[in-house]
């Protein structure tokens, strides 16, 4: 491309049209990187049958075992994030070094190798496998699941961003779904194909999602902090749907260059240790802060987790069988699994319809009040009310309280689905300046997996027979958890409904969590940097070129 293309890059003073209208492709190619969160969801649904399977516990505990103890399923299940949450941490500065793409791919391949190590579980050295390979798998979730959010909060357009990010969710959900099915269709396998099958079709996830990002575009986003900046027009081209020259793609690169240059001047580029300090610094009270804004991400997802989703995806099925009321508890968790899936959907429209504070708030309303539900049947009536019949079975006095109790699980699913589930990866992704974003977003999901981990290894010792054996108890924690996410998502989350990324930092600079979503773009950052005759600057442009840098 003719260098005049980059040196007099057109602006524009209206902020309504600082970006292209969207097409199909463009809307297909940024929905493609959503993929990656099948990983996430069938690692989540397939490891609560592999626990459940009597061969796999015969090769962990001995022959005559019939369920883990609470300490290697603690174990087994929590080492995937706690390898996803050092394998997030990394991957904000590998997205910053070889490109937001690339780190996806290398995610990819070590996703890949955890999942051969896994697949030589078996007699004679079964749970150093399945742990080891949990833990190298992990490294692999952690790159995909930081980098694909900040990949795709760069490339989708702003009226569909949310919608896009959402689809991550969707995918998680469908993951979950589908590791379900295969569970229950190779349940009754004598053999350790019930559980390695399940295990090996995590291939294909790696091979899609690897294969396809090959073929796509990187952020033009990273390309413009890198200061390659005609390699930026180009990556939006296709992205956009547009031609290099097009005033679509001028104006909006345009606007991406200034709000770098803006940025970098309130967070000079530093060495390695200095941009992660940058992550740290301003003060607690002002919104545009970048401190504020990375306890803002890091307890989001610390909230997330606190909502005790994952107890229903990773221990619904020992826990219900626990209970002794439930004759096909695969079937009760498959049909959790259908809600999760039916329910995420709902978010992409109403996240760009409502807002993404909306969601969150009226979301944690829901879930607090189907979990202290849950719990109040579960103490009276319901799960903790049983007796021990003829054949030595623990049978529920009340069936009907605790079908009472599985259809309030399977609301509270539908809350979390439609709301929290897709709305926490939305925000993180949108709420960081460009200088510190791909840190700032690595926190953010390295904080997902660290509450992943602590809920996944304090859970069985929670509802353990031999151990809490809280039963439905359980659900009061969780129910005091979504009521503390229901007081944060008012008094902290802001409104980023339908503003460009470089918008949301103007936005966060200008108004307050509650006052955010009242808040309209005014001026754009190429009119602050400085514009001459609708052309940016050129000495800026240059100084962009210039000033790309790895850290």
């Amino acid at each position: 491309m003719p260098g005049g293309v980059v040196r007099a890059l057109s602006t524009t003073n209206d902020v309504n049209r600082i970006e292209a209208p969207v097409t199909w492709k463009a809307y297909l190619i940024c929905a493609f990187a959503s993929f990656g969160g099948i990983f996430f969801g069938y690692d989540s649904g397939y490891i609560n049958g592999a626990t459940s399977n009597a061969e796999f516990i015969h090769f962990i505990e001995g022959p005559t075992a019939t369920a883990l103890s609470s300490s290697h399923s603690s174990l087994i299940v929590s080492i995937l994030s706690c390898g996803t949450f050092f394998g997030a941490l990394i991957a904000g500065d590998v997205a910053d070094m070889i490109g937001r793409k690339w780190t996806v791919i290398i995610g990819c391949v070590i996703y890949a190798v955890g999942i051969v190590i896994q697949m030589g579980t078996g007699p004679g050295h079964a749970l150093a496998l399945i742990v080891t390979g949990r833990l190298v798998a992990g490294f692999g979730v952690g790159f995909e699941s930081a980098i694909v959010i900040l990949y795709m909060s760069e490339i989708c357009p702003k009226k569909v961003r949310g919608a896009l990010v959402a689809g991550y969710q969707f995918c998680i959900t469908i993951g979950i779904l589908l590791a379900s099915c295969v569970v229950y269709a190779v349940r009754n396998r004598p053999d350790t194909g019930a559980y390695r099958i399940p295990i090996a079709i995590q291939f294909a996830w790696a091979i899609i999602l690897g294969g396809g990002l090959m073929f796509l575009p990187d952020s033009p986003r990273y390309f413009v902090k890198r200061g390659k900046l005609e390699q930026a027009i180009n990556s939006l081209s296709r992205l956009r749907g547009q031609p290099p020259e097009s005033e679509y793609i001028q104006v909006e690169v345009a606007e991406i260059i200034a709000n770098d240059e803006y940025e970098r001047q309130m967070i000079p580029a530093t060495g390695w240790f200095g941009s992660w300090a940058n992550c740290f610094k301003g003060g607690l009270r002002h919104q545009k802060s970048n401190l504020r804004r990375t306890i803002l991400g890091t307890s989001l997802q610390m909230m997330q987790q606190w909502t005790g989703i994952n107890f229903i995806f990773y221990y619904s099925t020992p826990f219900l069988k626990s209970t002794g009321a439930i004759s096909n508890s695969f079937l009760i968790s498959l049909i959790f699994n259908c809600v999760n899936v039916g329910s995420t959907p709902l978010s992409f429209y109403t996240v760009e319809r409502f807002g993404r504070r909306p969601l969150l708030v009226w979301g944690a309303l829901g879930m607090l009040i189907c979990e202290f539900l849950v719990g109040i049947i579960g103490v009276t009536v319901g799960f903790n009310k049983t007796h021990v019949d003829a054949a030595g079975n623990s049978i529920a006095n009340n069936v009907s309280a605790v079908n009472a109790q599985i259809a309030f699980i399977a609301i509270y699913i539908f809350f979390f689905a439609s709301t929290w589930g897709p709305g926490a990866w939305i925000v993180i992704g949108e709420i960081f300046p460009l200088p510190v974003r791909s840190r700032g977003v690595a926190l953010s999901t390295a904080s997902n997996w660290l509450w992943n981990t602590i809920i996944a290894v304090i859970t069985p010792y929670m509802v353990g027979e031999d151990k809490g054996n809280l039963r439905s108890s359980v659900f009061f924690i969780w129910g005091g958890l979504c009521t503390a996410c229901f007081v944060y998502a008012y008094l902290l989350i802001p409104e980023t409904k339908g503003l460009s990324l470089e918008q949301v930092d103007r936005m966060m600079e200008e108004s307050t969590p509650r006052t955010s979503s009242k808040w309209v773009p005014h001026k754009t950052f190429a009119e602050t940097m400085g514009s001459e005759g609708g052309v940016l600057n050129k000495e800026l442009v240059a100084d962009a070129e210039r000033k790309g840098s790895i850290f």
